[in-house]
């Protein structure tokens, strides 16, 4: 599929000011895919599409996360999160891509997992630092960004779960667990 079908077909499915940030996103995991040496056309179709199901009902997210055997205690968390791997679903369904390289990085792409590959943590991180995002924080990760990919995943889950307790709100555990992942593996490479 190339890009400017992904574009239509997202389009179709998300506002205009998300789309807008879908091609931040996009531009931003490009960049990314070109410093650190990932696939770039996997990197320009998982940006495009890690917003596809965004603006699904959330009645619709639910009953897929439970008819398809997603995990569970998504549904005890913040209903935010369950647009990633419902994406991934609904992208595979809908739009017919089946690379699981691309699905997985749409499925984490907000709550990241313990182990992510390089094309996880570009799709994570350009949605945290695409053009259009302006919040605390926000301009030291993407400096970070420029020279060192993992430090930028980990100071991006940082903000997140500082964010989120600042706001008494939940913390998905894998994302606990992303950033735990990441913090020990760096230290082993110490």
């Amino acid at each position: 599929m190339n890009r400017d079908e992904a574009l239509q077909l997202v389009k179709a499915q998300i506002t205009e000011q998300r789309y807008i940030h879908t091609l931040g996103v996009t531009e931003a995991a490009i960049d990314l895919a070109k410093r650190y040496g990932a696939d770039i056309k996997k990197a320009e179709l998982a940006a495009i599409f890690h917003d596809y199901a965004k603006f699904r009902p959330k009645d619709e997210m639910k009953e897929i996360i439970i008819s398809k055997g997603m995990a569970p205690d998504l549904l005890e968390y913040h209903s935010e999160l369950w647009h990633a791997p419902v994406g991934a679903y609904l992208v595979e369904k809908e739009a017919g891509i089946t690379d699981r390289d691309i699905l997985d990085a749409i499925a984490y792409h907000t709550s990241g997992r313990p182990g992510m590959t390089l094309l996880e943590k570009i799709v994570y991180l350009a949605d945290y630092i695409e053009p259009g995002r302006a919040f605390p924080g926000v301009d030291e990760v993407r400096e970070t960004a420029k020279k060192n990919l993992d430090l930028a995943v980990i100071e991006a889950l940082r903000n997140t779960v500082a964010f989120l307790m600042s706001r008494k709100q939940t913390v998905y555990p894998d994302t606990l667990f992303t950033y735990n992942d990441l913090i020990k593996n760096k230290k082993e490479k110490i």
